[in-house]
């Protein structure tokens, strides 16, 4: 789950729409940008379902007492995140080998500073699980997966921007996460800056400077937000489905600073 905690309630958005949202921005990738487009199906895949192992969870959100807040995916315990995250690669490999290939990459990335002895088990076993993707595969340049899984992370962070800011933000009040932008890895050497830059230009409009997509994206950003009153009186997991989604679009497009 990602949360925005305002003076008098939260908003919530379900790791599985965030994830939808990297997807779709994402698929507007421009081709000259993309190595080895034989493989674009797959990499547009594993980017939308990257965090389908997260549905069941954030079917049924829990409560962090010690925060008297939601759990968000940055807190949520770890041992139950092992869980949610063999299920989303499994999940995922069933309809696509290369596509789990990205995903087992994304989320050891994710627990590489782990301290858990738990965590050990999990990194053995995903990395088992890449050596006999890797095998199974005809992948013609060894690089290719780490181009590709940079891709995964831009389209991550894209929509995180998009989740975790309030819309209309300044600059001065993003995020810390995006406080010096999104870095760009030596992958996309073929554009020519460190990193990308967002600013909202109003509630429904993000200006990127570069941009390098090939045309103006449209996403619609779900969420729910429950008031602290409401929790307080009718428990959070019953606020939280008796509440409807709210869907606003937001607009991605060029910054012409």
């Amino acid at each position: 789950m990602s949360v925005r905690e305002r003076k008098n309630e939260f908003v919530l958005i379900e790791q599985d729409h965030h994830a939808q949202i990297s997807g779709i921005i994402m698929s507007y990738w421009k081709d000259s940008l993309f190595s080895a487009p034989e493989f674009r199906r797959s990499v547009e895949y594993a980017i939308f379902q990257h965090d389908c192992g997260w549905k069941p969870f954030d079917t049924d959100p829990f409560w962090n007492d010690k925060k008297e807040a939601p759990y968000t995916f940055v807190d949520f315990p770890v041992l139950p995140k092992l869980v949610l995250y063999k299920q989303g690669i499994d999940e995922v490999e069933k309809n696509d080998h290369y596509a789990a290939l990205l995903c087992s990459m994304h989320y050891s990335a994710f627990l590489r500073n782990e301290a858990l002895d738990e965590v050990k088990p999990f990194q053995i076993n995903e990395e088992q699980r890449r050596e006999r993707l890797i095998a199974s595969l005809k992948i013609p340049d060894p690089s290719l997966p780490d181009s590709h899984y940079r891709l995964l992370q831009l389209g991550d962070n894209l929509s995180l921007y998009i989740c975790l800011n309030e819309p209309g933000t300044t600059k001065e009040q993003e995020h810390p996460f995006f406080c010096k932008g999104i870095p760009l890895s030596a992958a996309f050497n073929k554009i020519e800056k460190d990193n990308i830059q967002l600013y909202w230009q109003d509630k429904q409009t993000i200006a990127m400077d570069p941009f390098p997509f090939r045309d103006k994206i449209l996403i619609t950003l779900k969420q729910k937000t429950l008031s602290k009153d409401q929790i307080a009186s009718q428990g959070f997991l019953e606020s939280y489905k008796k509440t409807s989604f709210c869907e606003t679009p937001i607009q991605l497009m060029p910054s012409y600073k």
